[in-house]
């Protein structure tokens, strides 16, 4: 696989770790230019890569998608760091690293030898990076954390989105947590690249998926510690403050968001746009202060509205609309709009099997260019490779595949 420019080329990243949470991170940086060496047990691999085989992953003509998404343009180098001298070859390797990513739990380092001082006795200059569902401190520091429970759930994201009285809370989307997580990673790898590019120091980092989480809630959080006693944000649509701002029902039960927050400077276009220009000097609705106090009547009116016309109709008609306001895609929808393919926000990516996947370019683009993501490595495809890099010979290479060292 060649190797993408980007503003991170030359950037060398090792990473011991698995699932979502931390590996997308090393996805991420691929594609903004650093080489990503993924360690994987010879015979297990990453974990994740076994969840086609439990049913919890669907292929496509044989490719498992969501490991594809997460190890986009990896190296897979087999190594069993559970014997000494698969230590030793990773103590080898480290040197000629930039970054150390993990996240593994803190007793699971211990036992390999792969801690920060065991890392940095071989490269006191590398960056050392951690993932981990709680922080690197506190009583659950030992704890394992999925989003689904640190991020979703523990984080308060979970209690938001809950409608008060449902039965069953409402839940993420697969990895709703771990991407978000991830792109938080690769920011904090860059950021400590640049500290010690400017200071020779090398950092330390942690991220956490309970703290990405309350970082996405922080203005509830922030609220709610100034207020303790007010009850749970309970939203009405028919008495906001604004109804331009909201959901509105389509003929055919689609919806169309309206996003418009300077509701005076909108509203006469909005009419115009909708087709009734008399509702510009409705003495009820001609301001945001008459808007907000006759918010049920204005919100009623704004629902007939969209109602007369299917979803389809109100995406044409909404055009030249002046203020914001979004169609509601679903997934399938957002592959085609005309948006996505004008600024490459998906790229085909060939597999190994000569087949393609369509990928989501990472969210950040260098100098007007879109990421072009290159396949996830086969396991241990890169094994050989590395270890002549290291200077072994190749009898050094199959004594270590005869004694399960390597895969």
């Amino acid at each position: 696989m060649t190797q993408p420019s980007g503003p991170l080329s030359g950037v060398r990243i090792l990473e011991i770790a698995s699932h979502v949470f931390v590996p997308i991170a090393g996805g991420v940086l691929h594609e903004w230019g650093a080489e990503v060496v993924k360690i994987e047990h010879p015979e297990t691999g990453d974990p994740y890569r076994s969840l086609v085989t439990l049913g919890l992953h669907s292929t496509h003509g044989g490719i498992d998608a969501s490991f594809q998404l997460t190890n986009r343009g990896k190296q897979s180098v087999s190594i069993d760091l559970k014997q000494p001298e698969g230590r030793e070859l990773l103590y080898r390797m480290v040197k000629d690293y930039d970054v150390f990513l993990t996240n593994m739990r803190p007793d699971a380092r211990s036992r390999l030898k792969i801690n920060v001082e065991d890392i940095r006795a071989h490269n006191p200059d590398i960056i050392y990076v951690r993932g981990s569902g709680y922080g690197a401190r506190g009583p659950d520091v030992q704890r394992g954390g999925y989003d689904a429970a640190a991020y979703w759930m523990r984080a308060g994201l979970g209690a938001a989105f809950t409608p008060p009285q449902a039965e069953q809370p409402v839940m993420q989307r697969p990895a709703f947590g771990d991407v978000v997580g991830g792109l938080t990673i690769a920011g904090a790898i860059a950021a400590a690249m640049y500290k010690r590019a400017t200071t020779g120091e090398a950092s330390v980092v942690d991220v956490s998926l309970m703290n990405v989480g309350m970082w996405q809630l922080q203005p509830e959080i922030t609220h709610a510690g100034q207020n303790p006693e007010a009850p749970p944000r309970v939203h009405n649509r028919k008495a906001t403050w604004n109804p331009m701002t909201g959901p509105y029902r389509t003929r055919d039960g689609r919806f169309i968001h309206l996003n418009m927050m300077e509701g005076d400077r909108y509203w006469p276009d909005l009419c115009k746009v909708l087709g009734h220009p008399e509702l510009i000097d409705e003495p009820r609705f001609i301001d945001m202060a008459t808007r907000k106090t006759n918010a049920r009547e204005c919100v009623e009116t704004l629902d007939a509205i969209f109602a007369s016309r299917d979803y389809a109709e109100w995406c044409e008609v909404l055009k030249p609309a002046k203020g914001v306001w979004a169609p509601m895609q679903t997934a399938r929808e957002v592959l085609d709009d005309p948006q996505v393919a004008a600024n490459g926000y998906m790229a085909e990516v060939e597999m190994v099997n000569g087949t393609n996947l369509s990928l989501v370019t990472s969210p950040a683009q260098f100098d007007g260019r879109s990421a072009q993501p290159l396949r996830a490595p086969e396991l241990g495809e890169h094994t050989e490779t590395a270890l002549l890099d290291l200077g072994l010979s190749w009898d050094e290479i199959s004594g270590l595949k005869e004694r399960r060292v390597i895969g």
